[in-house]
């Protein structure tokens, strides 16, 4: 719910079309339903985010847009070892899904 309202404080104080929020979810379930949170409303209707519809630009730390963005160094310490054990093409696509539906603005 703080996420939620994190996001929420975020996007009034720079606009929906200046942020950008990129999940890690390790599920393409739990990515899915992240995204449409912040696009669509939450779809539990239990957090601050219930009802509203941000239409907030959704990626996977996966998508092939969002790497060529992150430092390598890094890439290779904190994400390549989950990269080889999840499925990244599942978990990108699951968040495009909900992207290509209901964001307002892409990268």
């Amino acid at each position: 719910m703080q996420s939620q309202q994190r996001i929420i404080d975020a996007t009034e104080k720079f606009g929906v079309e200046n942020c950008v929020l990129i999940l890690g979810s390790s599920d393409a379930e739990g990515a899915k339903i992240y995204a449409e949170t912040a696009t669509k409303g939450d779809p539990t209707f239990a957090g601050p985010l219930a009802g509203v519809s941000l239409g907030l630009s959704v990626y996977h730390i996966f998508d092939e847009v969002i790497r060529p963005e992150c430092d390598s160094k890094q890439w290779e310490e904190q994400i390549s070892m989950m990269e080889m054990v999840l499925e990244p093409e599942a978990l990108a696509a699951a968040v495009k899904n909900m992207r290509d539906q209901y964001s307002k603005t892409t990268i």
